[in-house]
C-alpha cells in the first residue's frame, strides 16, 4: 500500500468545482514529507523531550523517517536488516498483531451482546408480560389497539433514552474517564437494568427501568466502535470493528436460545428472559481494564508516555509503536489548525458547518438511517409475535425464533473476509435488493390460505431466514464500522454519538409502531411497506455514500473533501453507466473513469493507522 495517497478530481471534475483549495482539511495529507532530515530529528528530539520520551529519542527518529518515506523503507539507510523484516512481515502479514489488539476488540465487543440479547428479551416477552400487565394486544383483546402502543413505548424505551440522552452523554463521559472508563460505566449499568427489569410488577416500572437501560446502551454504542477504530490497522479496520455487530448478532442468538431455555418455568418466564441480558455485561466489566486505553485519546490528553506504552501493546515492536506515535502526533497537530470549538456546543455545531465534516455526517447518518429503513427490527423485535401471526404456537415461535438469531449469526461471519476487500459500499449495494425481494416475498406469504398449514408457515420462515441472511453480511456490520471512522478525531466522540442517536431513534419509532402497523397494515401491508423501505435506501447509499475500505482514517479527510453533488453526479454519470455496460451487456471493454486519480508508489508501503 501506498504511504499516501494523492487524491485530486478525476477528468470529470474541475478542481474549481472542487473548490478543494477552500477546504482545509483536503490539504491533510502526510505532514512530514518534503521536512529535510536534520530538521526532522531535531523535531523529534524537541518533541521527546517536551512529552517525557528522552530515553526513546533513538527508536523515534527512525520512527520518524519510516513514517516520512514508509515505501523506501528497503534503501532507507537508518534502518538495518531487522527493521526492513519487521516492515516487510508486516505488510505480507495484514493479520499478525499481539494478542493484546485482538482481545480489547473481543472483551469491548462482548458487550455488544447485551444489546442484542436485550433484544431478544423483550422478544419473546412480549408473549408475556402485556397479559400480566392487563395490557393484551392479541387480536379480540379489550383495546387491543390502544394497548399496542403501550407494548411499542414499553419495547421502545431502551432506544428513546439512548437517543435523547445515553448517546450524548459519551462525550464528556469519555473526555472525562476515557474510553475504557467510560466502557465500565456502561457495563455496570447494562448488568443492574436487565436483573431490576426482571422485578417489575407495572409496565410503568417496566417502562423506567428500560429507559435507564438505554441509557448504558447508547454510551457504550457510540463508545465501543470508535474505541476500536482507533486502535485498528487501517487494513483490517473494517473486520476488528465490524466485532461490535458480530456480538450483537451472537447476543441476539444466544438470547433466544435463553428464551427457549426458560420456556416451561411458568409465569416467571417472561422475567427470566429479560433479566438474563445481564450476563455478558459481567465479562465486559471485569476485563476491560485488562486492555490499554485508546492510544490516541491519551494523546490528547497529553499523556504520551502512557500512549506510546498502549501501543508498545498492540504492536509487535518499539519501531512499529515510535512511528505510529509521531506520526499520529504530526496530525493531530494538523487537525489543531482546523477551526474546532472548545466546549460540547460548538463541537456539535461543526458537524454541520465544516464541510468535510458535513459530508461524513450526511453519509454516517444515511447509513444508520438506512438500517432502520431495511426493516431487521421488526424481527429482531418482534419475531415471536410475526411467526405466532403466521399460525405458530407459542413454542414453535420461539424456537423459530431461534433460527432466526442462528441465521443472522452465522451470516455476518463472510464479512470479516469481504468488508475490507469487497468494500463497505459494494457490500450495501449488493445486499439491500435482495432484501428488499426477500421481506417482500415473506409478507406476500401470509396471504397464503391458513388451511395450508405448514406450507404457509415454512414459507413464511424461509423467506425470513433468507432476508437474514442478506442483512447479516452488509447493512448489519457496515453502519457501525463506516460511522466510527469517518468522523476526523476532534469531532469523533460527537459524531459517533450522532450517528448512533439516528439509528436509536429511529429503532424506537419502529418498535413503537410495529404492534400498531400490525393491527392496522396486517403482516403483509407492513412487511411490503419495509420492503418498499429497502429500495429507497438503496437509492441513498448509492448517490451519498462514499467507500471508505482499506483508507487510513488521514485518507478519508481527503475522500470527504469532495462535494455531495459531485460525488452523486459521478455515480449516475460514470458509475451506473459502466455498471450497465460491464454487469449487463457484458461489455469487457468498459472502463470506468475514476473519481480520485491516485499516485500509486512503485513500492508497497506500510498501512497506517489513523
Amino acid at each position: 500500500m501506498k504511504d499516501e495517497e494523492s487524491l485530486t478530481p478525476g477528468p470529470s471534475v474541475t478542481a474549481s468545482e472542487l473548490n478543494l483549495t477552500s477546504n482545509v482539511e483536503a490539504r491533510i495529507k502526510n505532514p512530514l514529507t518534503g521536512i529535510p532530515r536534520h530538521q526532522l530529528l531535531r523535531n523529534v528530539e524537541i518533541f521527546a523531550k517536551e512529552h517525557g520520551l528522552s530515553e526513546e529519542i533513538p527508536v523515534l527518529s527512525k520512527g520518524a523517517i519510516l513514517a516520512q518515506s514508509p515505501a523506501d523503507f528497503e534503501t532507507l539507510d537508518v534502518l538495518d536488516d531487522r527493521d526492513r523484516e519487521i516492515i516487510r512481515y508486516e505488510i505480507a502479514h495484514k493479520w499478525s498483531h499481539p494478542w493484546t489488539l485482538y482481545m480489547t476488540v473481543i472483551i469491548c465487543s462482548i458487550g455488544a451482546a447485551t444489546q442484542g440479547w436485550d433484544q431478544t428479551g423483550s422478544n419473546s416477552a412480549n408473549l408475556a408480560f402485556p397479559t400480566e400487565f392487563s395490557i393484551p394486544i392479541n387480536a379480540g383483546a379489550p383495546n387491543a389497539a390502544h394497548n399496542s402502543w403501550i407494548v411499542g413505548v414499553v419495547n421502545a424505551a431502551p432506544y428513546m433514552a439512548s437517543a435523547v440522552c445515553g448517546c450524548w452523554l459519551s462525550d464528556p463521559l469519555n473526555n472525562y474517564f476515557g474510553r475504557r472508563g467510560t466502557i465500565f460505566i456502561t457495563a455496570l449499568i447494562l448488568t443492574a437494568t436487565p436483573i431490576a427489569s426482571g422485578f417489575t410488577h407495572s409496565w410503568q416500572t417496566l417502562f423506567v427501568v428500560r429507559l435507564i437501560l438505554g441509557i448504558g446502551m447508547g454510551v457504550k454504542a457510540s463508545t465501543v466502535p470508535m474505541y476500536a477504530a482507533e486502535n485498528s490497522p487501517a487494513n483490517i479496520r473494517g473486520a476488528l470493528v465490524m466485532g461490535w455487530q458480530l456480538w450483537t448478532a451472537f447476543g441476539i442468538f444466544i438470547g433466544f436460545a435463553a428464551n427457549v431455555i426458560v420456556e416451561n418455568t411458568g409465569k416467571i418466564a417472561w422475567r427470566l428472559q429479560l433479566g438474563s441480558a445481564f450476563i455478558p455485561a459481567v465479562p465486559l466489566a471485569m476485563f476491560i481494564f485488562l486492555c490499554p486505553e485508546s492510544p490516541r485519546w491519551l494523546m490528547k490528553k497529553n499523556r504520551y508516555v502512557d500512549a506510546y506504552r498502549s501501543l508498545l501493546r498492540i504492536r509487535h515492536t518499539p519501531l512499529q509503536a515510535g512511528r505510529d506515535l509521531y506520526y499520529i502526533h504530526v496530525h493531530l497537530i494538523e487537525e489543531s489548525k482546523i477551526a474546532r470549538g472548545t466546549n460540547y456546543f460548538v463541537r456539535f455545531s461543526e458537524l454541520f458547518t465544516i464541510p468535510r465534516v458535513r459530508r461524513a455526517t450526511l453519509a454516517a447518518h444515511t447509513v444508520m438511517i438506512a438500517q432502520q429503513m431495511c426493516g431487521i427490527n421488526i424481527i429482531a423485535f418482534y419475531s415471536s409475535t410475526v411467526f405466532s401471526e403466521a399460525g405458530y404456537t407459542d413454542r414453535q415461535a420461539l424456537f423459530a425464533s431461534l433460527g432466526f438469531g442462528a441465521v443472522n449469526f452465522l451470516f455476518g461471519f463472510p464479512a470479516l473476509f469481504t468488508i475490507d476487500t469487497f468494500g463497505r459500499r459494494s457490500l450495501l449495494l449488493f445486499t439491500f435488493p435482495h432484501m428488499a425481494w426477500t421481506l417482500l416475498a415473506a409478507g406476500l406469504c401470509f396471504l397464503i390460505n391458513p388451511d395450508a398449514g405448514t406450507v404457509r408457515i415454512g414459507a413464511i420462515a424461509f423467506f425470513i431466514f433468507l432476508y437474514a441472511a442478506f442483512y447479516s453480511p452488509g447493512e448489519g456490520p457496515v453502519p457501525s464500522c463506516y460511522s466510527a471512522e469517518v468522523f476526523p478525531l476532534a469531532q469523533r466522540e460527537q459524531g459517533m454519538a450522532f450517528a448512533v442517536t439516528i439509528g436509536l431513534s429511529w429503532a424506537s419509532v419502529l418498535s413503537i409502531t410495529f404492534p400498531r402497523m400490525l393491527v392496522a397494515l396486517s403482516p403483509t401491508g407492513a412487511f411490503s411497506f419495509y420492503a418498499g423501505l429497502n429500495v429507497v435506501a438503496f437509492i441513498m447509499i448509492f448517490f451519498l455514500l462514499p467507500e471508505t475500505k482499506q483508507r487510513t482514517l488521514e485518507e478519508l479527510d481527503q475522500i470527504f473533501s469532495v462535494p455531495t453533488h459531485i460525488f452523486a453526479k459521478y455515480q449516475l454519470t460514470k458509475a451506473l453507466p459502466y455498471f450497465v455496460k460491464r454487469w449487463i451487456f457484458f461489455c469487457r471493454n468498459a472502463r470506468l473513469e475514476p473519481l480520485y486519480k491516485v499516485e500509486i508508489e512503485k513500492k508497497e508501503s506500510c498501512l497506517y493507522e489513523e
